[in-house]
């Protein structure tokens, strides 16, 4: 005779059960990744300026020497808040545009979005002669002009994820070959001005710019987030989220536009730094790898990443390079290993 033994029901009162091991891993790399970028704020403020934390925080006590105040508040703070910034809004991107086109490819860097936001900031630069926030907004125009066109290039009764991906190479090939026409034409005094814009730098920003980005990150991100839910339902492909009721092709179409904001909204004030979105979000992944979106820890990725990659380029390599730069030479070996270990698994990101 077989029996069957259930677990017994928990009594009224008792205390609950412990929570799920992927939920707790989830939380406790969050919460990781947390103190990494508060530890790397903190080396942003500190490092190479001759005063200690607590010195700094005096400052913001309103109890700190005029020098000490210059250097926070005009040098170090506006440049880690935009450093924050850019790395949440280009590591949302990257998740939104790679799980709504099902591809891990899917990021503004690599779809030609950053690179039409070049070639207008290029155009701006090298033929307009304009520079501070004229560049920031034609870089922002290029951006929307670059995903539009995308768009409808890629548009047949729908958007697939496939045919989106590769007209965004194409149209990133055709941009790349725009700023090359207008670097090998241009002065050559403000071709330099022009290159620095495009590796991505953060520079000594105004507090304007970070206010600009901070204003586009508080509407986009609660949209983000009410967003989720259809993210999921689409991650479950198109089929299967329109017998859930979600609306398909609005909600895509919804998404990447958000998506687009968020990227423009970061190049807009930094340049293309590279490699940010591309990888956060398959990084987050693989740390919590059954968190679905993995929104959170891929925007606490990104923001790791921009604050580290700045921390690197302005102190430890002693070359004072752009952020820029260094995510590419840490981003570039990554996307080599992903692919090599994408084959050899036989799966995506």
């Amino acid at each position: 005779m077989t029996t069957t033994t259930t677990a017994p029901a928990p009594a009224r009162g008792a205390a609950p059960a412990p929570a799920r091991p992927a939920a707790v891993r989830t939380r406790a790399v969050t919460a990781v990744l947390l103190v990494v970028v508060l530890v790397l704020a903190v080396a942003t403020l500190t490092v190479g300026t001759g005063r200690s934390a607590a010195e700094l925080g005096r400052v913001l006590a309103g109890q700190g020497e005029a020098a000490d105040a210059f250097v926070l508040l005009r040098l170090r703070l506006p440049r880690l808040l935009l450093a924050v910034g850019v790395g949440v809004a280009l590591a949302l991107a990257g998740a939104l545009f790679q799980t709504v086109l099902h591809n891990p490819l899917a990021s503004p860097d690599i779809l030609g979005i950053s690179g039409g936001a070049s070639l207008a900031a290029a155009t701006a630069i090298l033929l307009g002669g304009l520079s501070g926030a004229a560049v920031s907004l034609a870089a922002l125009g290029g951006a929307v002009l670059a995903a539009a066109a995308i768009y409808l290039l890629a548009w047949r009764s729908g958007v697939s994820g496939y045919r989106f991906v590769l007209v965004g190479v194409g149209v990133a090939f055709l941009v790349n070959a725009g700023i090359g026409y207008l670097i090998t034409r241009a002065d050559v005094n403000d071709v330099p001005s022009a290159l620095v814009w495009m590796v991505g730098s953060l520079g000594t920003p105004a507090w304007r710019e970070v206010l600009v980005l901070a204003v586009a990150l508080a509407v986009l991100v609660p949209l983000v987030a009410l967003l989720a839910p259809a993210l999921r339902a689409l991650e479950l492909g198109d089929d299967t989220a329109g017998g859930l009721g979600v609306p398909v092709e609005r909600t895509r179409l919804t998404v990447l536009g958000v998506a687009v904001a968020l990227a423009a909204a970061a190049t807009a004030v930094a340049g293309p730094v590279a490699f940010v979105a591309f990888v956060s979000a398959p990084l987050a992944r693989r740390l919590v790898p059954t968190a679905g979106l993995a929104l959170v820890p891929s925007a606490l990725v990104g923001t790791a990443l921009v604050l580290g990659a700045d921390l690197a380029g302005q102190h430890l390599l002693g070359l004072k390079v752009p952020v820029g730069i260094v995510t590419g030479v840490i981003g570039a070996p990554y996307l080599l290993w992903l692919l090599a270990t994408t084959n050899r698994e036989g799966r995506g990101a």
